[in-house]
């Protein structure tokens, strides 16, 4: 008996702990971005899904899934997944698929801080290899490959590339989430 009750403790302890990580779980639905409520973001971050899986099916074979508080935004596919969202088959893409684009998919106006942080991301880039990056106005994307002529070049994605590793806290300051 002596041996059991150990055994029991363990057991009531993994138990505990596996009902507070499930608890935990079910209280850590994504914040919500509008005056709609936690509803709202499950709707949001639900047809953010649809969009990544109709973006899939519709030629950009490599497009990823929602982070995990269920947002998805340009910056965030753009500076994490590596896909260029100037080709001609993302554009398609996003057209086919506009009725199911997420609430600030696009983008959405920075903060005066995450604008501040967004100039110091592009000073950053500048600095590490991409001397013609942009600074991000506030209601534009914070990465556009089509306002940098090197990302065009012979190894000018593999430079911006680098170079956003190198800035990505500066990143997640202005906003930017993965």
């Amino acid at each position: 008996m002596s041996e059991r009750r150990p055994l029991a403790a363990l057991v009531l302890v993994a138990l505990v702990a596996l009902v507070a990580l499930i608890s935990g779980c079910g209280s850590s639905a994504p914040a919500a971005t509008g005056s709609g409520g936690s509803g709202e973001t499950v709707a949001n971050a639900q047809k953010a899904v649809k969009f990544a899986e109709c973006m899939r099916k519709n030629g950009v074979s490599q497009f990823p899934d929602p982070n995990a508080s269920g947002k998805l935004t340009i910056d965030a596919v753009a500076n994490g997944s590596g896909l260029n969202t100037s080709t001609p088959a993302f554009t398609q893409a996003s057209s086919e698929c506009k009725a199911l684009e997420p609430a600030g998919f696009t983008g959405s106006k920075r903060s005066p801080q995450q604008q501040q942080a967004a100039l110091r991301f592009a000073q950053c880039i500048r600095a590490n290899g991409v001397p013609d990056f942009p600074d991000p106005l506030p209601n534009s994307p914070l990465l556009d490959t089509n306002r940098i002529p090197s990302a065009a070049q012979p190894g000018g994605m593999s430079s911006l590339h680098a170079a956003m590793q190198k800035c990505r806290d500066v990143a997640a300051a202005a906003g930017v989430t993965r």
